[in-house]
This record gives structure tokens, sequence and C-alpha cells, in this order.
């Protein structure tokens, strides 16, 4: 019985691979319009950071103290979200992540739970300024 190795480069869908490996939107927004932070019971922490312009969410920041996984999940929340308004802001489910990044493993599926966890607290607070 022979088991196949994975290969992090060429079993990993591009767009795992582009997210999990993307710093770009890894930044701290000071004086977000929103913000949300939420730890794990993995131990990671993800912390959205959100511009509005006009109902609109026009940047979009987060940064993680987590792994390659939450690092995806954040990136893929930007890429899905960013000029969205925020009514379909709220629509983002973990399982949209999931499907996006096609090769998440599934022992870390909770890494886009977690992500989408910090999001709609970022959302939510939106609404308190």
């Amino acid at each position: 019985m022979s088991s196949k190795h994975f290969d992090y480069w060429q079993d990993h869908s591009v767009h795992y691979l582009t997210m999990a490996n993307s710093y770009e939107k890894r930044q701290i927004l000071h004086h977000p319009d929103g913000y949300g932070k939420k730890t794990g019971d993995c131990g990671d922490t993800v912390e959205f950071f959100l511009r509005v312009k006009e109902d609109r969410l026009e940047e979009i920041c987060f940064e993680t103290d987590g792994c390659r996984n939450t690092n995806a999940c954040g990136n893929t929340i930007v890429h899905l979200a960013e000029n969205r308004t925020i009514d379909d802001a709220w629509e983002l489910t973990p399982e949209d992540v999931i499907d996006y990044l096609e090769t998440l493993p599934e022992e870390s599926e909770h890494c886009a739970e977690l992500s989408i966890g910090a999001f709609y607290m970022a959302l939510a607070d939106l609404t308190k300024n």
C-alpha cells in the first residue's frame, strides 16, 4: 500500500497558492470604519479592518498571527468582499471561502470559520459608528 506524497506546489489549487502566499493585504488600517478581532480554539488570532465609502467596502485589510491556511482564508475574504456593499458582504460564509480555495485541508476548515467570524465582527462594528 503506497500513499502519494503531498506536493504543496503541485497539489494545491492556484487560488489556494495565491491566497496563502499573498501578504499585500496583511496590514493594519489606522482609524478604520469597522474593526473585528477573534481568536480561535487553535490559538490563531485574526483582525479585520474595514474602510467604507458610500455603503461599499472600499478597503479591507487583515492581520493574523496564524498559519498559512488562516492567511489564505483572510486573503480570500478580502478578495471576495472588497468593493461589495455592506449588505452583500454579510452574505459571505465559511463555505464560500472553502469553495474558493478549493484545496484548503479539511482539518483547517476552522480557519475559514475563524476568519469569517472576525470579518462579521468588523461588519457589526460598522453599525456602531
